[in-house]
C-alpha cells in the first residue's frame, strides 16, 4: 500500500504528466456528450455506469495510469508520427503503426462496447477508455511528435510561469478560463445542425489530423517564441473551445451508433 502511494506521489508530482485536458476538460467533453445523447444510448450507459456520469468516467484513464497493472494503457493516450505529412500521408502511417496507440485502442475498445459477448465489467472498462481517449485525440498535442514528446519537452513560460507546451494545452488553457466543467460545457455547447452531422460523420483518423494540423504550428511557434504572454490566451481560446465541443459531439455520435 506504502509502495502504491509513493508511485502516486511521484507521479503527479512530475509537471504536466500528459493529463488530456485536465479533470476540467475531460469532464466538460463528458457533459457536452451526455446532451447530445439519445434514448437508447442513455439508457445503455445508465445501466452499465449506474449512478455515474461520462463526465464523472472520463479522467477514470488517467486516475488508473501510475498503478503497474495498468502501466500497459500508457500508449494509449497518445499517437507519434513524423512531421509535414500529407493527410492520406498521415492516415496511412496512422493506421500502420502495430503497436498500441490511442487510434487503434479507440477502435478496440469501441469493438468492444458493440461485443454481445463481451462481459459487462469489460464494457465499462471500455466505455470509460472511449470517453477518454476521444477526449485525449482532441487535444492536439497529443498527436505531436517523438522529438518533443507531444509538447512536453518544448519548455515555454505563461503568465510568468515555467511550464510545458503539453502540459499549457492540458489544462493550462483552461484552468486560465477559471470555469468549472459544467461552466465550461454551457459555454462551449453551441453546435448547430449541420455540424453536429457533418463532425459526427468523420472518421476517428479525421479526428486525429485535425490535431496533428494544430500540433504542428502550436510548435514551432512556442519553440521560436517561449514567452507566452496575455495574448497567447485570446488568439487560441476560440480554438480550444472549438476542440473541446468537436471531441463531445463526436462522443455522443460513436456512443448513439455503439447503443442504437
Amino acid at each position: 500500500m506504502l509502495k502504491k502511494y509513493c508511485l502516486l506521489a511521484l507521479f503527479f508530482g512530475l509537471p504536466f504528466a500528459g493529463f488530456a485536458w485536465g479533470v476540467v476538460g475531460h469532464r466538460a467533453i463528458g457533459k457536452v456528450a451526455d446532451n447530445h445523447l439519445n434514448g437508447k444510448a442513455r439508457r445503455e450507459i445508465t445501466r452499465l455506469l449506474g449512478h455515474e456520469t461520462l463526465a464523472l468516467v472520463s479522467t477514470y484513464p488517467d486516475e488508473i495510469r501510475p498503478y503497474p497493472d495498468f502501466a500497459y494503457t500508457s500508449p494509449w493516450h497518445y499517437v507519434n508520427t513524423a512531421v509535414g505529412l500529407t493527410q492520406p500521408q498521415y492516415e496511412s502511417q496512422l493506421k500502420s503503426i502495430t503497436e498500441p496507440t490511442a487510434y487503434n485502442s479507440l477502435l478496440t475498445q469501441i469493438k468492444t462496447l458493440r461485443d454481445p459477448a463481451a462481459t459487462r465489467e469489460q464494457k465499462v472498462f471500455a466505455l470509460k477508455f472511449v470517453v477518454h481517449i476521444i477526449g485525449d485525440v482532441h487535444q492536439p498535442l497529443h498527436t505531436g511528435t517523438a522529438e518533443t514528446r507531444g509538447g512536453n519537452k518544448i519548455l515555454v513560460k505563461f503568465r510568468g510561469k515555467d511550464t510545458n507546451l503539453h502540459g499549457l494545452w492540458d489544462s493550462g488553457l483552461i484552468d486560465y478560463t477559471g470555469l468549472t466543467y459544467l461552466e465550461l460545457a454551457a459555454t462551449v455547447d453551441h453546435a448547430d445542425r449541420t455540424q453536429i452531422r457533418q463532425w459526427q460523420q468523420d472518421e476517428p483518423a479525421t479526428w486525429l489530423y485535425e490535431s496533428y494540423q494544430l500540433s504542428q504550428p502550436l510548435a514551432v511557434e512556442a519553440q521560436q517564441q517561449p514567452e507566452l504572454d496575455y495574448r497567447y490566451y485570446p488568439k487560441y481560446a476560440a480554438v480550444m473551445e472549438q476542440r473541446l465541443l468537436q471531441a463531445g459531439i463526436r462522443l455522443a455520435g460513436v456512443l448513439n451508433d455503439v447503443f442504437s
